[in-house]
Order: structure tokens, then C-alpha cells, then sequence
């Protein structure tokens, strides 16, 4: 307590010694972290109506570690008990939902019956001014197979130009295409267009490409842009394209199968269930991926069926405003029939 000179005490000296001062100083931290754990681990339960507030928040997620830490920062200068050990429970429901992520990647070679490939996925923009410069970044990589969307006259042949001298096969439909190191035996226009686009618009395909460990079926899909405005996030065409591209995969005949494009969504967004709910997710890294001055999510994605993503990394910038991706994929060992293991 704080004496005046009259002998009595002032006003705040005497309202920080009430008894229970730091539970109310911990009562705001701790309401806070509760509602982060809420919104990180229950975010399947928030409705996505009006606005598709939900696809929102799930887009951005991971960031909720972010506003775990600040928290922290608080907790500590308010000298908060109480909304420290508070914090453990956002702090245990980040972890385990994106903890794995921060795991180094496996290291190379580490099993030398891996049945492995190196897969690129590249939004080159079709407003990129160094095409070339783009091409030979993505040639550094070293990856099997090179996605990229966006792909527009007269830059097509400058990316059939620099890229095929490492990647001799190549398929192209609409603005989307793929590079491969290995053979193509064939290819086709996955339809993915929503009912309410011109019949121009094309941005997927799928391919058969014949590796050393048997052939795999590679799509390549540029999902509809979505829109964030006063009314909330504009999806029902991103939505609709993912379903269509969904019915493609599950129909898909082929024992492995590999989707790499600019899918406009993260995977913890629920209008990506139709692809997500039947292809595995990277296991380990983060790459964000968009916008490239300032990565805030990926939306440039590598998922697989009968194979593990087990690491997805950013490369660096190009002349468009996404990052490049870089993933390893590690297909299921064969049966003996030749056939992935179920």
C-alpha cells in the first residue's frame, strides 16, 4: 500500500491490493486463450453462413500460434498466474494440430528402397515479367515433375523452351500444365469448370506419367479465385470446381494418384473436403505460399493418394506473386501383383 502524507492510501495503490487482483488482471488473458483453443480445435463446428466466415478462419489457422504467443507476452508482463497456466490449453491444441508441421525434413536416401519423387508446383502468374528467369529457378529445383498454372502465350514457349531440355515430356491444357522428367503416356482435359463459367475456361488436366515405380496418374487443377469483401469470403465457384475435380479423383482407376496446383484454399478449409477428405496432406512444413511479398497461407498444394506428402517446402521467389513449392512424395511399396498396398 502506497501512504499519502495524511496517513491514508490512494485509490489504485488500494484497488491492486484487493484481494483477487490477479485473477481479474488473468481473467481477460485466460477467456482469451480459451477462445483460441475454441476456434483452432472446434473449427469444423463454427457455421459457414452468412459469409463463409468458417473457410475464413480455417484459411488462416496455423496464425492462431501467433496470437497464442502474444498472449503470452501478456500474461507475463501483467505477471498473470492464471492466464499463463490458461495458456496451456491453446498451446496443447496448437500442437497438436499443426506441431508436426514444424518437424526438419526427413533426410534423403535414408532407406534405399524408398520409392520416391521430387514434385514442383508453380502459379506462374500470366502477368510474370521474367518467364525465363522463372523456368531455370524451377529447373534448380531438381523435381521429377513441374506443375505449373497460369501458363499464357507468349510465355508457353519460353517454358517449353528453358524446361525441356531437363524435362523432355510435357502436356498442356488450357493455362495449366506439366514437365516431367519420365514419359507420358497419355493425357487429358479434366473438366473442372464451374456451370456458371464461359465454355472457355480450362485450368486441368490429367496425365499418366510413367515412373521408375510404376505409373502414376498426375492432375493439375488452378481452382477459382476466391474474394474477401464487406459481405465475407466469395467461394461457391472455388467450391464447385473442387467438388468436380473431386468426382475426377474418386472415379480414378489408377493405383496412385497426385494433385499439384493453385487450389486457392489451405487444407484445413473445409471447401477443400472433397479433395482432402480422400488425398493425404503434407505432413511436414508449412510453405506459405501466397502472397509472395508477404506468405500468409498455402494455397499452392502437392496432395497425393496412395503416397505420403512428407515435406513441403517453399523455393524462392520468382517473377510471380506466389512462391514456388516444393514437395517429396513417397509412394505405398508394391504388393506383389505390382499394385500399391491398400
Amino acid at each position: 500500500m502506497v501512504e499519502r502524507a495524511d496517513g491514508g492510501v490512494t485509490a489504485g495503490a488500494a484497488k491492486r491490493d484487493l484481494p483477487g487482483g490477479e485473477g481479474r488482471r488473468g481473467a481477460v488473458v485466460a477467456g482469451l486463450a480459451v477462445g483460441v483453443a475454441g476456434v483452432v480445435g472446434l473449427h469444423r463446428v463454427i457455421p459457414n453462413h452468412p459469409g463463409r466466415v468458417a473457410s475464413l478462419v480455417e484459411s488462416f489457422l496455423p496464425w492462431g500460434g501467433i496470437v497464442v504467443v502474444l498472449l503470452f507476452v501478456v500474461a507475463l508482463v501483467r505477471r498473470s498466474g492464471v492466464g499463463l497456466v490458461a495458456l496451456l490449453l491453446p498451446v496443447g491444441v496448437w500442437v497438436q494440430g499443426f506441431g508436426g508441421l514444424l518437424l526438419p525434413e526427413p533426410g534423403t536416401g535414408a532407406d534405399p528402397g524408398s520409392r520416391e519423387l521430387v514434385v514442383v508446383q508453380h502459379n506462374v502468374s500470366d502477368e510474370n515479367p521474367d518467364p525465363k528467369g522463372t523456368a531455370r529457378a524451377l529447373v534448380a529445383a531438381g523435381g521429377d515433375l513441374i506443375a505449373l498454372e497460369e501458363v499464357v502465350a507468349p510465355a508457353l514457349a519460353v517454358y517449353e523452351d528453358v524446361l525441356g531440355a531437363d524435362y523432355p515430356h510435357h502436356v498442356v491444357h488450357g493455362t495449366v500444365g506439366l514437365w516431367s522428367k519420365y514419359p507420358v503416356a497419355e493425357d487429358r482435359l479434366a473438366d473442372i469448370r464451374p456451370r456458371e463459367f464461359a465454355e472457355g475456361w480450362s485450368r486441368g488436366l490429367r496425365a499418366v506419367v510413367r515412373t521408375p515405380y510404376g505409373d502414376v496418374a498426375a492432375y493439375v487443377a488452378h481452382l477459382p479465385s476466391v474474394r474477401v469483401g464487406a459481405g465475407g469470403l466469395t467461394s461457391s465457384p472455388r467450391d464447385e470446381s473442387a467438388r468436380r475435380l473431386g468426382d475426377l479423383i474418386r472415379g480414378d482407376t489408377a493405383g496412385t494418384v497426385i494433385l499439384m496446383g493453385d487450389l486457392n484454399s489451405t487444407v484445413d478449409d473445409r471447401g477443400l473436403d472433397p479433395l482432402t477428405s480422400q488425398l493425404n496432406v503434407a505432413e511436414r512444413g508449412f510453405a506459405f505460399s501466397y502472397p509472395a511479398a508477404l506468405p500468409l497461407a498455402r494455397i499452392d498444394q502437392v496432395l497425393a493418394r496412395s503416397a505420403r506428402v512428407s515435406h513441403i517446402r517453399t523455393l524462392p521467389a520468382t517473377g510471380s506473386d506466389h512462391l514456388p513449392v516444393a514437395a517429396r512424395v513417397t509412394l505405398d511399396p508394391l504388393q506383389p501383383s505390382g499394385r500399391p498396398a491398400p
